[in-house]
């Protein structure tokens, strides 16, 4: 049996009946594709890719891609370890499917995607979220809404990049669970979120134990917070939305304050209406 055959067929049973005529599902050539840029998956398993190349060698591909038009071609929007398993498996095409995504759609698509798949390390999910809250200026609940997912969740995954770059890399290579990373986000100082994140990872301490532990440390300093602070983005944004103007949260210590623009008398009479209505 030819691949080809086999990719045609994998097609013709994913699909309503009669749909596969429709010109948005064909198969074309595997150089035409290009990768997501907004791709919120920045690592790939190896083994489990050269085990899906295995799999697409014996069978095909199942699955249609799903891509959106692009110059000299198309952009993967979901399906990109396919797309790159095909390639060390050696096929010249691959099945896809057309959708007119725009930037936001194309982002949430493939965050989804990899979402269900649980594809994503704990760290890609978290700056996959902010990236949609800072781009497209949408609250937590909103982008809950919208994916489907419960607020408390997209808030604690988000508040993972609240630890030092080096415990995030940790549960990047997931050798820090986020049930560890959750209990590390206790301790604000950097130094004794690193001194306990190693001693993790050398003993195999349980979430419990660390949940223990980090009761115990005394306090140090808190770190101060980046202006890319999720939590400040959010809050950020939120207020831009109610006023409908530019707003700068600003941070020293426990302390701040909130900057407000307007750029003429007319927009500061809509400000003051909202807030006082």
């Amino acid at each position: 049996m030819s691949r080809k055959k086999v990719l045609g067929r994998g097609i013709h049973a994913l699909l309503p009946e009669g749909m596969e005529k429709k010109e948005k599902f064909f198969i074309i050539g595997i150089e035409k594709l290009r990768p997501n840029k907004s791709q919120p998956r920045k690592s790939i398993n190896q083994e489990k890719l050269d085990s899906l190349a295995n799999s697409i060698r014996e069978k095909g591909v199942l699955q249609p891609l799903l891509v959106r038009p692009a110059e000299n071609g198309y952009e993967i929007v979901a399906g990109e370890r396919r797309w790159l398993a095909a390639q060390k498996a050696g096929l010249k095409e691959i099945p896809v499917m057309v959708q007119e995504f725009g930037q936001q759609e194309s982002l949430e698509a493939a965050l989804i995607e990899n979402l269900q798949r649980e594809d994503l390390n704990p760290i890609e999910e978290a700056l996959a979220y902010v990236e949609l809250m800072k781009q497209w200026r949408l609250t937590q609940e909103t982008l809950a809404t919208r994916l489907g997912r419960n607020r408390s969740t997209i808030a604690n995954t988000v508040r993972l990049l609240q630890l030092s770059p080096k415990v995030q890399q940790l549960v990047s290579r997931a050798e820090l669970s986020a049930g560890h990373a959750r209990a590390l986000l206790t301790l604000t100082n950097f130094q004794q979120q690193e001194e306990l994140a190693e001693e993790i990872v050398k003993k195999g301490l349980s979430v419990r134990e660390v949940e223990r532990r980090v009761k115990s440390v005394p306090s140090k300093p808190k770190q101060k917070r980046s202006e890319d602070d999720p939590y400040v983005q959010d809050i950020q944004n939120r207020l831009e939305r109610a006023l409908g103007t530019k707003v700068k949260v600003l941070l020293k210590g426990k302390r701040g304050a909130i900057k407000i623009s307007f750029f003429d008398l007319e927009e500061l009479d809509g400000i003051i209406r909202r807030l006082c209505a």
